[in-house]
């Protein structure tokens, strides 16, 4: 029986997709840039489902492309193009909140949840799933734990990886693995969940994780700040780490080009002051006491900021509409960064303190070759994670002809200087297919060599997710 057919008998023809109409959504990243090669899609509602789908596809051969939310940045969730067609296997229908324990502070759920509904889930239960992202109303958890997604969150409570207790995944032979733990401490050997915690899906298919939850704070202190520099605002990261410690939640970084750029495609976005200023910084406190004491040393902190001439200016959320207001301008940065033009996306990390150094001499780096391009910056400043971004008209992209290879200029030369600053040339966004040269240029032979060597063990045939994360390897001599 050929591959669809047996597909179908496995799951039901429901849940196998097969026409040019339902496959190009899946074969297509979120931005419309990349389009490949899928014989079909399916659809699987089970972990049971997922074994037989990778059986079935292992013994003929066909690679397997896990797809979550479909909203990565850097092509490595869609398929290849001018290739043998792989299998898309999409976790949509995967949806289940498993279980919640309050007790171990942890919640059990499929791949295919939606952040945004497993930050619901928890809420509900008085506790915080923490990892928060601009697409988390369509993001999945299989996807966030397979790139190890960052999110504003970070500086406060980790990135994903920290937020993992265990995982349960259908290996590349079709076996199931289920290390759904939800202790603590396990010191009984290698620690497996975080191989596939940032493997893009090159070594499994994550079906179900358990999540590490929060106390769920009841009390928010918000302000926007405008300042007239990068140091400036590392120099007020400094004070709020000094006088606020762990209520310290979020230290967001975003430049004039970035803010107008929302304002102005993205509608009902307002302008948090009214006069303009080249740089801008959302903070926020959060805890679980009263608001009077947060409210009272986020003032206090912005007043040392405004005395010493390091804040322009503040205003401070009033309210928890105007606080969501203050956030989604910031979540709203991608949006409008797709309607305004084509972004040449970087996703660099430096040591925090290297920040305002790393954006001057990207710019420079970038702008010796394209001249005085806008560039859009907008960072985790307290993670030290900076999306800097050249932005080019439609009509400028075009007239590049060879844009991709322009493209592909310019981040070398910014993750070159993120590589001097002993940096990183991907932070939150993975690998996927765009940046497996970096991963040859930048990273140490070594651990290319010890992930290739996991790599074949664990998908000799490799058949999941090929051409990501990992560069071709070297042809024999």
């Amino acid at each position: 029986m050929s591959l669809v057919p047996k597909l179908q008998s496995l799951l039901g023809s429901h849940a196998v997709l097969t026409s040019e109409t339902d496959v190009a959504p899946h074969a297509t990243d979120w931005r419309g840039r990349y389009r490949g090669n899928a014989c079909c899609v399916v659809l699987p509602s089970a972990t049971e489902q997922v074994a037989a789908v990778v059986r079935a596809c292992a013994e003929q051969g066909v690679p397997i492309v896990p797809q979550g939310g479909n909203t990565s940045l850097c092509e490595g969730a869609i398929p290849r193009s001018g290739e043998v067609a792989s299998v898309v296997l999409n976790l949509q229908r995967m949806r289940r909140v498993r279980a919640i324990d309050v007790g171990s502070n942890s919640i059990e759920v499929e791949a295919g949840c939606v952040l945004a509904q497993v930050q619901q889930a928890a809420a509900e239960h008085g506790r915080l799933y923490p990892v928060s992202l601009g697409a988390e109303g369509s993001c999945q958890i299989g996807g966030n734990i397979a790139t190890n997604a960052g999110g504003t969150g970070v500086l406060r409570y980790g990135n994903t990886r920290e937020n993992v207790l265990g995982l349960e995944a259908v290996l590349p032979d079709g076996r199931i693995w289920d290390g759904l733990y939800r202790l603590r401490k396990n010191n009984t050997g290698f620690d497996l969940k975080h191989l596939f915690i940032g493997s893009e899906g090159t070594l499994g298919v994550i079906t179900a994780a358990t999540l590490k939850l929060h106390p769920l704070p009841t009390s928010h202190a918000v302000a926007w700040m405008a300042l007239d520099s990068p140091q400036a605002a590392l120099s007020m990261l400094g004070r709020f780490q000094q006088r606020c410690g762990g209520v310290l939640s979020a230290y967001e970084l975003m430049n004039d080009v970035e803010l107008q750029i929302v304002l102005d495609h993205v509608p009902g976005r307002r302008a948090p002051l009214s006069a303009p200023s080249p740089w801008h910084v959302l903070v926020e406190l959060a805890d679980t006491g009263g608001e009077e004491a947060l409210t009272a040393v986020l003032q206090a902190v912005i007043a040392e900021g405004l005395e010493k001439g390091e804040v322009e200016d503040a205003a401070m959320a009033s309210s928890g509409r105007q606080r969501a207001d203050f956030w989604e301008v910031r979540h709203s940065v991608s949006e409008g960064n797709k309607k305004a033009g084509m972004g040449i996306n970087t996703d660099c990390a430096v040591p925090v303190s290297a920040v305002p150094e790393f954006i001057e001499r990207a710019t420079r780096a970038t702008h010796s070759i394209l001249p005085g391009v806008p560039i859009i910056v907008v960072a985790h400043l307290g993670d030290g994670n900076v999306h800097f971004i050249p932005l080019a008209s439609f009509e400028q992209w075009r007239a590049f002809g060879e844009a991709d290879a322009v493209s592909h200029r310019v981040k070398r030369a910014v993750n070159e200087v993120a590589h001097a600053l002993h940096g990183t040339f991907s932070a939150e966004h993975g690998i996927g297919q765009q940046l497996t040269q970096e991963m040859s240029l930048f990273k140490p032979q070594v651990e290319i060599e010890m992930m290739r060597g996991i790599k074949k063990r664990l998908d000799p045939g490799n058949l999941f997710n090929p051409g990501r994360l990992l560069p071709p390897a070297p042809t024999p001599q």
